[in-house]
This record gives structure tokens, sequence and C-alpha cells, in this order.
């Protein structure tokens, strides 16, 4: 037998976004982590291979598409509020929590890249999570843009300032690329970092790659390090050691404040941790953490 995928959705203030529950092969109710994907991700873009093995493993995965992105209704398409896309994976528990196949008192859940920084923030202050997980993390937005440079920012302004002035009389958004090359006009473009975007697509998959322009600012003012602090539940936090889009020593930090927090390192850059060999490592290790949180709560 082996696990079985269910197309599913939920309502995100009244927002349809859709899911994909993920079931493992034998009687529930079963342990369940919440897959919370990266800033402009969707759900093509490599989150099958965390489903699987998750599920082959006895944990019941629900992943699913922000709003305005991937298959999830909302418009204007890839308008990307990080405060709307925390609302997302609020929904996303919710719903998880009234599914019969699912265990309500053993819900866990998983962030990658930016996604990390939500599951962070989400989790500050729960008591109803059995575990976090993040991997690649962007922790705080400030050191992020001080990684990629000021050049970067001083290229965006123009843009930034354009698609404000759309906003203000309701207009569709002026969309500057999510990643690009060095020394373009994108919100990411770190050596290497358009080849990882692409390398995380899945056969088959799809990858769109804009953003409105104003939206990068959200990335600016926010940050997962003092919300470390107040997170209840046990946390894996599992550094890239050479991660091209953020200092890891932040990454360090989060697992360090956090009262329950500890950190795995890995000889990666950003996305190396999404491929074999590497990933192999990381899914017996977040495996492993996960059943050992699910089983201190059985």
């Amino acid at each position: 037998m082996v696990p079985h995928t269910i197309n599913t959705e939920f309502s995100s203030q009244g927002t349809r976004c859709a899911a994909w529950l993920t079931l493992p092969p034998r009687p529930g109710p079963h342990p369940v982590v919440v897959l919370a994907h990266g800033f402009g991700a969707n759900h093509t873009m490599s989150l099958a291979q965390y489903e699987h093995h998750f599920a082959g493993s006895g944990i019941a995965t629900l992943a699913f598409d922000y709003r305005h992105t991937g298959d999830s209704c909302g418009l204007p398409r890839q308008r990307l509020s990080l405060r709307s896309h925390r609302r997302d994976i609020r929904a996303a528990i919710d719903f998880a929590r009234r599914r019969p196949e699912l265990d309500s008192t053993r819900i866990a859940l998983w962030g990658t890249s930016l996604g990390a920084m939500h599951a962070l923030k989400v989790a500050a202050g729960r008591h109803d999570l059995a575990a976090v997980v993040v991997q690649c993390p962007i922790v705080d937005g400030p050191a992020t843009l001080r990684q990629l440079g000021t050049g970067a920012a001083l290229r965006l302004g123009p843009a930034i300032l354009a698609d404000t002035a759309r906003r203000l009389v309701g207009a569709t958004p002026h969309y500057v690329p999510i990643v690009g090359p060095p020394g373009s006009t994108a919100a990411v473009t770190a050596a290497g970092a358009l080849q990882g975007w692409n390398g995380v697509v899945s056969p088959g998959g799809s990858f769109d790659n804009r953003v409105g322009a104003s939206d990068v600012l959200g990335i600016a003012f926010t940050s997962a390090l003092r919300s470390a602090r107040e997170i209840a539940a046990p946390l894996l936090v599992c550094v890239s050691q050479r991660d091209n889009l953020m200092d890891p020593r932040h990454a360090l930090t989060v697992a360090q404040r956090a009262p329950r927090g500890q950190a795995r390192h890995y000889d990666s850059d950003h996305f190396e941790v999404y491929h074999p060999p590497l990933l192999d490592r990381l899914l017996i290790d977040q495996t492993d953490f996960l059943q050992g949180c699910f089983n201190a709560i059985a």
C-alpha cells in the first residue's frame, strides 16, 4: 500500500485555498504536519517528496497554495501578502483539526525558506502544536535585505513606487520578478538563486516568477527573531550553513531563543536541501524529530 493524496480545499477569510491531504496507508486518525512553502512558491515545487516520505512514515501531511497563487483563488494574481499568508496557515491548521482522518491533538507545522518565518510567527503564543520544523529558514527580513545588498534595494525603488501608486487607484499590480540574475530588477538577485528557484520546480510543475513590487516591502519589516521566545512547542531548526539568502547565524539564534529549540546543521546552500543526497538526510532527521514529538503525546 502507498500513501493516498486527496485534493481538497479550505476557506481563508472567504478565499478558497487549494489543498492536498496525503494520508498514510493505514487506518487513522493520523498525526499531521501542515506544510508552509516559501515566497512565491506553490504545491508543484518539490513538496511531493515531503508528502510521500512523511506519509510513508505514518505522518499525514496537509499542503496548500497561498491565496492569489497556484491553484488557489484570489485576485490579483501574485499579490503576496505575508500577513495574509500567515492567516492562510492558521486556516489550514483549523481545517486539519476538523478532518476525521487526522488526530487533532497531534498537529505539527513545517516551513521552508520564507515559509519558515511564517511557521515561527504562527507558532508563537500557541499551545496546540505538537512540533515545529523549519529548514533553510529565512527568519529575519531586514537581515535578508542586508545580505542581498543595498544595490538590489535601490534598483527596486522605482518599481515599488509605481506599484504603490497603482494600488492606491485599484489598478493591477506593477510586477517585478521574484528572482533574477545578479544586477537585475528582481526581489532576489543573489548568485545562484535563479537556478535554485527553477531547480525546485517538480517535473510538470510551474513557477510564476512575478510579484507585486510593493509586496517586497513586507519582507523588509518582518522578523521571527523575537517570536522565537514565545514558541512553546518543540522546535527543530535545520540550518543551511552556506545559505546564500541569509546569514545562517540568525537561524541558529532562533533555535537558541526558543524554549524547546534545537538546531541541526547541514553543509548546504539555500537550495541543496531540496535535492538528494542531502534531502534524504533531512527527511530522516525531520521524521525522527516529528515522530518523537507525536509519540510523547500519544
